[in-house]
């Protein structure tokens, strides 16, 4: 955590029996300039059929009147707390307001986004039906705040989606953040015994994604949609430098190096493409741990490329040989005809091979 951090501070909230009363679930909604969406958002936490609830906000470095919205909503309403920080740091608010939920379920929600009214409970009781999983997603609905969501959105809310089960989830870890975070519903001690929410030059969410994934955690899916996440050009994920493609992909090298390619083991990299070649220059300067590059084209063969890496072939694999494939091709249905030819010469995800992108 930075040096620098900033605890937030109690800011409103009515104070009655119920509000002292310690409630199953939490829902935990980080607050920055969200004047315009954030009564809309609030009233669906509000508006659950799940009754046994706290709403926990974090003010996080607030400049417009959203502090004025909270205020008033919660001087009607004692399941409202609401915490402020002078300084703007999603993690930290994150982090800080997860600490300061009391119910043993946490359930993440952003101020621009709006859920279902079934969400909770259908969420608390999937994971009182799996006491194996740490968490449980959903599926969730791109929607644009003044126009329609871009087609990339699009693309990534169907690949959200299409994660049905934890197996699936799990496997899509080192491709991207697998569950959409305002969609998530987790055990809070839990994570708060991984380390909560960190902060550093990463997406936080993706970050604590791999860290309990590392450890054998669980995350199973909720299949109904509910939640409507908000894509617009000023959202953080699209604005925010830690969140760009360089600093994903060295999250994902991070825990690649951690995990699967741990004690010296060595990697190929299937894709001779600008995925690939990214993938292979970035983790062979950082961690010099791949031998070569894979590809169909007849091309690419024999070329040298990310600093010096030859290309060969795909008919050159043959049976497992201790070597890690990662995938870094950009089509899923490249990588389900690559993962089928793998699993013809007994090659087996996770074990032998891994998507990226």
């Amino acid at each position: 955590m930075s040096a620098r951090r900033s605890k937030a501070s109690p800011c409103c909230g009515a104070t009655t029996a119920r509000a002292l009363t310690k409630p199953r679930v939490s829902l935990l909604i980080p607050v920055c300039d969200a004047e315009t969406t954030l009564e809309r958002s609030l009233g669906s936490a509000l508006g659950q059929s799940y009754a046994d609830l706290e709403v926990v906000v974090v003010l996080n470095g607030i400049t417009d009147q959203s502090r004025e919205v909270v205020r008033a909503i919660a001087s009607q309403d004692a399941r409202v707390r609401v915490f402020e920080r002078e300084e703007a740091n999603l993690a930290e608010a994150l982090d800080d307001g997860l600490r300061r939920c009391r119910g043993e379920l946490v359930v993440r929600h952003d101020a621009d986004d709006h859920m279902e009214p079934e969400r909770v409970a259908l969420q608390v009781s999937a994971l009182d039906e799996h006491p194996e999983w740490i968490g449980v997603t959903a599926l969730v609905r791109s929607v644009g705040l003044n126009a329609e969501p871009g087609e990339g959105m699009g693309r990534h809310v169907a690949w959200l989606n299409s994660l049905e089960t934890p197996e699936a989830i799990r496997a899509g870890r080192f491709i991207d953040a697998p569950m959409a975070h305002p969609a998530v519903t987790f055990r809070r001690q839990e994570v708060i015994d991984a380390g909560g929410y960190r902060d550093g030059d990463f997406p936080e969410d993706h970050e604590l994604w791999l860290r309990l994934f590392e450890a054998g955690a669980l995350f199973g899916s909720v299949r109904e949609t509910l939640v409507d996440w908000t894509d617009r050009p000023e959202r953080f994920t699209r604005t925010n430098i830690r969140c760009r493609d360089e600093a994903r992909r060295r999250l994902v090298h991070d825990y690649l190096a951690s995990g699967p390619l741990a004690n010296g083991r060595r990697v190929r990299i299937w894709g001779a493409g600008p995925f690939g070649k990214r993938h292979a220059r970035e983790l062979q300067a950082r961690f010099g741990c791949v031998d070569d590059l894979i590809d169909i084209d007849p091309k690419k063969i024999g070329r040298e490329v990310a600093g010096g890496l030859t290309v060969v072939s795909h008919t050159s694999i043959e049976e497992p040989d201790g070597r890690l494939i990662l995938l870094a091709v950009g089509s899923a249905g490249a990588r389900a005809q690559i993962e089928a030819f793998l699993t013809e010469r007994g090659h087996r995800a996770e074990r032998d091979y891994l998507p990226v992108h």
